[in-house]
This record gives structure tokens, C-alpha cells and sequence, in this order.
């Protein structure tokens, strides 16, 4: 994951202002010069670097810091507010027009970086709030491009405005925008072709569609594995037609992260949105505050339980609520609570959120955590209990040896792997009747069922 090198280091160096009773200013001097070079090495912007580090010695330094009874920890907050402030401190949404006036988005970016799967994610967020978005696939280069637009907008329940690859994509726009006008869409989004590198060819194309189409929001895509590259394009595309919001795609890569400790710095446009994934609903809204707590090692509630309304079904959650309450919790529901985990990411998605468990967390490391072994585990324990019958899944006490045995065999798998499952099953159904709490009982809020995270 992306900030895993830099969030260990953090952590390691906040392990050492944690252990003092007292800090000196040589102390707080020497863990900047060690978060100057962890954040160097994470291919930040120099000059952001110097200045973060100024700007936190200032603070640090400060008589309230050092005569606090707890100056390390003040010094960690300090460093989590510097770092917030640095990425933009507030949430920047994309600029839309009210009612039924129609938003014209054009997506800006190199070749490689996600331009086309982002617009199309994009739109997806869109039309659950309750836009009614239009695609325009105007990149007429790039082989297959159309195509790829059209593929993920269908996925996305969003159409796609075309006109195949002979026309110019400034036709291709004014067409579209009639379109749009003539069938009530309320938002147009631009999937302009990507080069490269920067062009004056490149650059003029996207003027003549601003132009043309009277564009209110232009949003750059940029690939945050490229570290300072990434920082470099933004300024570019800002100086030559002028940026309104950057998209960061493969922050699940493995990304020293550089881009996003410096893009708001460096250009003054906030970063809208990251790319943690190839899915399309991988896409997530920038959250300073949740970025830097990720970063030092805080984790990330917010986002996990954000991610849990958006992918779990409430009613089939209540449904479930009201089956363990009443113990009849069956492997019907087992395979569903395994699926809304397969929804949200997967376990290590989930853990990566939790403090100390994600971005450089020592615990996930300890416990020598796989994703792709958790992975293959689920899907081992899918097909066991997609090889049960209908009956065996709803009535577990059905489950003697002989049935075992033939149920292994169905799923490809020796029978001590059933036998753990149906064992894991039995303790899971005795922890969930132990603990109302969690599902509207003594403890808990009536009616609402909340995940054991």
C-alpha cells in the first residue's frame, strides 16, 4: 500500500518522543531532521519539505510544547495538523451547477493513468447522488478507447455519447452538449484523449474544448506512482489550460506517495479524489484529516464505515440482526456476512483502516497478515458451503460425517478443511448470541445492527 515505508518511519520516530518525559529543543530538532528524510525519501516536494519542517519546529518548539506533560504526543499533533493543512485541511467536492443546469466536466490527463476507467468512476459517484451524468468519449486516438468508455459506462448504468473516431473531438463535444440539452442530462463529462508526455498539439485540443463547450470543471488525472512527475504534470496542465482538481489513481500501488504530501502545495488545486483500486467503485473521496491519520499510523473509521453503508445491504443486515438474536443464524447467512466482507474490500481493506493496522502498522506485520492467502481462504470456504444442500445450509445440525465427506469432495478439498469451517461457524454463532450489544440488544441501539470492527 501506498505510505507504507513513510507511516513505519513516522512511527518508529514518534516511539521516541513518546518514551521522553521531557523534550529539549535539540530533541525536537533531531525527529524533524528524521521526518525531513523520511518524507525526502517518500519523493515529496523539496520545498514542501522545508517548509513543513519550519513550520512544525515553530510550533514544536513552542513554550505550551515544552512544558506540556505530554510534549511528545503534542509534538504528533502538531505534525498530524501541519500535515492536514499541507494536503488542503477541508474536503473538496467537485463544482456543480443547481437543478437542472448542465455541468460540463472535461477529464485532463497522460496516457497510463487511468484517465478513462477514472471518468467513468467518476460518473458512477455522480449518479448516486442523484445526477443524471452523460459521457462523451472524445478521446479518438488512443485504439479502443471509445470502447473502454462505453464497456465501464454500461457497468456504471451511465451512456456514453460517441461518434466513433474520424470526427474531431471538439465536433465530437459540441454534439454531445446538444445531446445533452435535447434529453435532460445534467452533468457532461469529457473523456479527452492523453499523450505520453505534454504537448502543444495535446494542449491546444483541450483550449479548443474549453472553448467550445464552455467547461466548468476541468479535473486532471495523475498517476501517483510517478512521485514528483506526477506533481510536475499538475503544474504543467494548470500553467497551459488551467486546473480546477486532481484525481490521484494507484494510491493502493506500491507508491512511495509523494504526489499527494505535495500537489496541493506545489499548485494550489485540491486533490478531489484517489484511486485505490482497478473496480469502479474504487474511487474515493480525499479526506485530509483521514489521509494524514492513515499516514501516521491512526487508521481510517470514517472511511471503513462509510465504505460498510455504501456496500452492505441494509435490510439483508437487519435480516441477519434479527437471526442471531434469535440463534437462527444458518450458513445461508454465513455465505452472505462473507460476501458484504468481499464487497468492502476484503479483510485486509477492512484491517488496513483499523489503528495500528494499516499504512506501516507493526500489528498487521506481527500477525504476518497475506491478502491474497485471506483471499483464497474466503473462497475455499465458499466453496464448501456452495457444496452443501440447500437443507445442510439451513439446517447445520445435518451435517454428519457421511455428509462431510461427500461435501470435501464437492468443494475439492480434504474433509479437516469442512470440519474447520463448521467448527468456525459454531463458535461464531455462540460469540454472536454472547454479545447483544451488537445486534440491538442489552447494549445496544434498537434495531441497528453494527459490524463487530
Amino acid at each position: 500500500m501506498a505510505f507504507d515505508s513513510l507511516a513505519e518511519k513516522f512511527q518508529n520516530i514518534f516511539k521516541n518522543l513518546r518514551g521522553k518525559g521531557r523534550l529539549s529543543e535539540a530533541d525536537v530538532k533531531a525527529a524533524m531532521k528524521e521526518v525531513k528524510l523520511a518524507l525526502l525519501e517518500a519523493d515529496v516536494n523539496f520545498k514542501v519539505v522545508k517548509q513543513f519542517i519550519k513550520s512544525v519546529e515553530e510550533r514544536a518548539i513552542g513554550q505550551d510544547v515544552m512544558t506540556s506533560l505530554t510534549p511528545g504526543q503534542m509534538v504528533i499533533k502538531i505534525v498530524n495538523e501541519e500535515m492536514i493543512s499541507l494536503m488542503g485541511s477541508e474536503t473538496t467536492e467537485i463544482s456543480l451547477k443547481s437543478g437542472n443546469e448542465i455541468t460540463v466536466i472535461m477529464m485532463a490527463g497522460l496516457q497510463g493513468a487511468g484517465k478513462t476507467t477514472t471518468t467513468a468512476k467518476i460518473a458512477g459517484k455522480l449518479k448516486a447522488k442523484g445526477k443524471k451524468p452523460l459521457l462523451v468519449a472524445c478521446d479518438v486516438y488512443r485504439p479502443a478507447a471509445v470502447e473502454q468508455l462505453k464497456i465501464n459506462g454500461e457497468k456504471q448504468g451511465v451512456p456514453v455519447f460517441e461518434l466513433g473516431t474520424d470526427k474531431k473531438p471538439v465536433e465530437i463535444a459540441k454534439a454531445a452538449m446538444e445531446h445533452a440539452r435535447e434529453n435532460n442530462y445534467n452533468v457532461v463529462i469529457i473523456d479527452t484523449a492523453g499523450r505520453l508526455h505534454i504537448d502543444e498539439e495535446m494542449m491546444e485540443e483541450l483550449v479548443e474544448i474549453k472553448n467550445a463547450v464552455e467547461v466548468h470543471q476541468t479535473i486532471l488525472v495523475v498517476d501517483s506512482m510517478t512521485g514528483q512527475d506526477a506533481v510536475n504534470v499538475a503544474t504543467m496542465f494548470d500553467e497551459k489550460i488551467g486546473i480546477d482538481g486532481v484525481v490521484l489513481t494507484k494510491l493502493d500501488g506500491d507508491t512511495r506517495g509523494g504526489a499527494a504530501l505535495s500537489i496541493r502545495a506545489v499548485t494550489g488545486k485540491p486533490i478531489l479524489y484517489v484511486g485505490m483500486g482497478e473496480k469502479l467503485s474504487d474511487l474515493e473521496q480525499f479526506y485530509p484529516d483521514r489521509m494524514a491519520s492513515r499516514i501516521l499510523g491512526m487508521g481510517d473509521i470514517l472511511s471503513l464505515i462509510e465504505k460498510a453503508e455504501s456496500q452492505i445491504d441494509e435490510d439483508k443486515a437487519k435480516e441477519l440482526s434479527r437471526k442471531m438474536k434469535k440463534a437462527e443464524f444458518d450458513f445461508n447467512d454465513y455465505l452472505d456476512s462473507m460476501q458484504q466482507v468481499k464487497n468492502m474490500g476484503g479483510i485486509g481493506s477492512i484491517m488496513s483502516a483499523l489503528p495500528g493496522m494499516g499504512m506501516g502498522g507493526k500489528a498487521m506485520k506481527n500477525m504476518d497478515f497475506d491478502e491474497d492467502e485471506a483471499g483464497k481462504s474466503l473462497s475455499r470456504v465458499e466453496a464448501i458451503i456452495l457444496s452443501m444442500t440447500p437443507a445442510e445450509r439451513a439446517n447445520p445440525d445435518l451435517l454428519n460425517p457421511s455428509r462431510k465427506n461427500r461435501i470435501a469432495k464437492g468443494a475439492g478439498v480434504d474433509i479437516a478443511e469442512v470440519n474447520r469451517v463448521v467448527k468456525q461457524f459454531d463458535q461464531m454463532k455462540k460469540m454472536m448470541k454472547q454479545m447483544p450489544g451488537m445486534f440491538g440488544g442489552k447494549g445496544g441501539k434498537k434495531g441497528k445492527f453494527r459490524f463487530p470492527f
